[in-house]
């Protein structure tokens, strides 16, 4: 046998270039990386950023738009410039009008477009600036000129076009921290709290300084800090002192801090002899509350409120409604622009009235508030009707409340998704949310936003969100608050570059994974619109069969209702009707499963196991189908990335392989386990070719996880 020894060679070099280029990293620089550029991109970038020239004095925001520049560029370069006095031909140039007045004149070509800009946006040129040709950066506003360097800074590191205008299109962005004053984080998954309440105010970690820089690169503007399962402590003034210190770290990357707050804490702390929202004590104590905060915090944003949902405590108890609720608290930070988010998941409390079905309380108790609420309350929606699902059709108060303020909750921690383990690019969630056309005045749901919100996959974690991949979520989040119509590719693009490089042997198929992930992971839980049939509490691993919890809407069978003769929750006219809350156009399509899009059929109606599908199949031998494709989508998942393995630091590429392999097993256990379920209901054989589930139910039945993470 004849070697070709140069071939051998050009391949093992091949092999080394590749592993020597991918050092090893443990994901805490997040997409913000900054690795040395390739040639060409390298005197590109260079060409533009000889100098960083910043008129005027600097302020806390623009240092640290500057410091944002010269890190990224001495990344990419190898070199960051100096920041220089004097404009100069290749100089990067950082200009408001007020910084440079010539932005501001009638004559010139830019001013125009600033105006449309407000003031967070931003615009990118290469123009000529006193008679030298400069890289500007220009905005009406300091923040505007911190996210305008990020956006440079991405652009370099991805090889876009370095020149581009943006404004954001909701004024509110924030995330949401269901983080414990303990450090325990219910529904998180990436260890701990970062925020170290013990340690605070005299110790600030320099993760929250990192935290910072990466919301802002995304454009995210506020952050709440505790859970919406609120303590009443958080109101004292140690816990206020704490909160300070951590706004004054965020404040230059014009991050606004917000709390939750409890509605019963003035009685909880025995301050007052009521919690009722229209008692004057409760609203003096209130007042003085918001007048306390505020002197420890000038730009505190305001206060997310939970109540009457879950056990919390609400205007409810006390005959009252939400918008009363809402109404004191706003009054009482009103006179200093602060805001409330008020909750709209809510369901019937224990040994209240249980509705028909859960899925239309919001509703019903929110639409006929609409117009009611203060104008600096905003109803906080969740994106469906249920809770944070693998899929859900978008929640009906989206297109039905044109008088109050809406803000869209998602959830980027992956509570019904697997966790950090099971790979689940969420940006193809978001997106299907926020297109979904409500076939009302306000048409997308994105149009009927005014901010949104995203419950945090962030933890004390090195890699912040416990995998890799569940960083691309946070990341998604960010620039959809910024454009809700952005698209999800796009952003897994950027995304994938900016993290693992822009390599072309890498990026197309890392996001072909995460376009295909999410689908994957609904396929082989909860397909053709199931729902709720996680494991209680916890919501690990499938349980459709529990049915002996003390609500009913606690029970998976409540949601699925299978029997031997179907399967599905119906909610047309002949069910709970839940259909009369949407509008007519979409009332009527989804009345017929003929014209109801099929990942949404078992949402929507209850069928027999042998209604026939539009593939030839019956309903039975589809869902098995479904199965049988998510499973093996998450084999190829793991296929996928296994070949991308020289290309991939080593680190980075074990952690990932392990939880890719680990998603296999767990895409096993739903398959098998809702199989064997559905079928010892409906008492069907299994269609030639599916293979039996490779234990019998009761096993399934025995599986137990008593310290499942998350419960907080």
């Amino acid at each position: 046998m004849r070697i070709n020894f140069s071939a051998a060679l050009a391949a093992l070099l091949l092999t080394l270039c590749a592993t020597a280029a991918a050092a090893d990293e443990d994901g805490y620089d997040l997409w913000l990386r900054y690795r040395p550029l390739d040639r060409a991109a390298q005197a590109n970038v260079q060409s533009q950023a000889r100098s960083i020239v910043l008129p005027g004095a600097s302020s806390p925001t623009t240092q640290a738009a500057v410091a944002e520049l010269q890190r990224g560029l001495a990344g990419m370069l190898g070199k960051a410039p100096a920041p220089a006095s004097r404009i100069a031909d290749g100089a990067l140039l950082l200009a408001t009008p007020a910084r440079l007045p010539e932005l501001a004149a009638a004559a010139s070509p830019l001013r125009a477009e600033l105006a449309t800009l407000g003031n967070e946006g931003y615009l990118l040129r290469q123009t000529r600036v006193q008679g030298h040709n400069v890289t500007l950066i220009a905005a009406n506003s300091d923040i505007g000129l911190l996210y305008g360097a990020y956006a440079w800074l991405r652009d370099a590191g991805t090889g876009a076009k370095l020149e581009a205008s943006s404004a954001p299109k909701l004024s509110l962005r924030l995330l949401n921290h269901w983080d414990n004053l303990d450090r325990t984080v219910e529904r998180g998954y990436s260890g701990q709290s970062i925020w170290d309440w013990w340690a605070l105010p005299d110790i600030k970690d320099q993760r929250y300084t990192d935290y910072a820089r990466a919301n802002a690169s995304l454009g995210i503007n506020g952050t709440v800090l505790n859970n919406v399962n609120s303590k009443p402590e958080v109101m004292t003034a140690p816990f206020i002192a704490k909160a300070a210190a951590v706004a004054d770290v965020l404040r230059p990357y014009g991050i606004k801090v917000y709390l939750s707050a409890r509605f019963s804490t003035p009685l909880e702390l025995k301050e007052t002899s009521t919690a009722d929202p229209l008692s004057p004590e409760v609203r003096a104590w209130w007042q003085r509350k918001a007048d306390e905060i505020y002197k420890a915090i000038p730009d505190f944003g305001g206060f997310l409120v939970k109540a009457n949902s879950e056990g919390q405590p609400g205007p409810q108890d006390y005959h009252r409604t939400h918008a009363d609720g809402a109404n004191m608290l706003a009054a009482a930070v009103a006179p200093h622009k602060g805001i409330v988010m008020w909750r709209a998941f809510v369901y019937a409390p224990k040994g209240a009235h249980l509705a028909d079905d859960r899925a239309r309380q919001a509703y019903e108790e929110f639409k006929p508030l609409d117009g009611t609420f203060a104008a600096n309350v905003l109803v906080q929606v969740k994106n469906g009707a249920i809770d944070f699902q693998p899929r859900e059709p978008f929640h009906p108060l989206f297109g039905a409340m044109p008088k109050t303020p809406l803000m869209m909750e998602f959830q980027i921690t992956k509570e019904y998704l697997g966790y950090s383990t099971d790979m689940a690019y969420l940006g193809t969630l978001f997106e299907e949310t926020l297109e979904s056309d409500t076939k009302t005045a306000a048409g997308a749901v994105a149009n009927t936003l005014s901010g949104m919100a995203g419950v945090a996959n962030i933890g004390s974690d090195r890699n912040w969100a416990g995998s890799q991949f569940d960083q691309s979520n946070w990341y998604a989040f960010g620039r959809m608050a910024w454009n809700p119509q952005a698209k999800a590719r796009d952003i897994a693009v950027e995304w994938a570059a900016l993290t693992f490089g822009p390599d072309k042997r890498v990026v197309p198929p890392i996001v072909d994974m995460m376009m295909l992930s999410r689908e994957t992971v609904v396929n082989y839980m909860t397909p053709l619109g199931l729902h709720h049939i996680m494991g209680t509490s916890h919501h690990f691993g499938p349980a459709p069969w529990v049915d002996n919890l003390e609500r009913p809407d606690w029970n998976p069978v409540y949601y699925h209702r299978a029997s031997r003769d179907g399967i599905g929750f119906d909610r047309t006219t002949k069910g709970s009707n839940a259909l009369e809350q949407y509008a007519p156009e979409i009332a009527r399509q989804y009345a017929d499963p003929k014209t109801t899009p099929q990942q949404y059929l078992l949402w929507f109606h209850h069928l027999p196991w042998d209604y026939a599908m539009p593939s030839g199949r019956t309903l039975w031998a589809e869902l098995l189908t479904r199965y049988d494709q998510g499973l093996a989508d998450a084999r190829a998942l793991h296929a996928r990335w296994v070949a991308l393995k020289p290309l991939i630091d080593a680190r980075r590429y074990t952690e990932e392989e392990q939880r890719l392999t680990r998603q296999v097993n767990n895409a096993i256990l739903w398959r098998d386990a809702c199989i064997a379920y559905f079928q010892s209901v409906s008492g069907l054989a299994l269609p030639p070719g599916v293979q039996a589930p490779a234990h019998p139910l009761d096993y399934y039945k025995s599986l137990s996880y008593p310290y499942a993470p998350g419960r907080g």
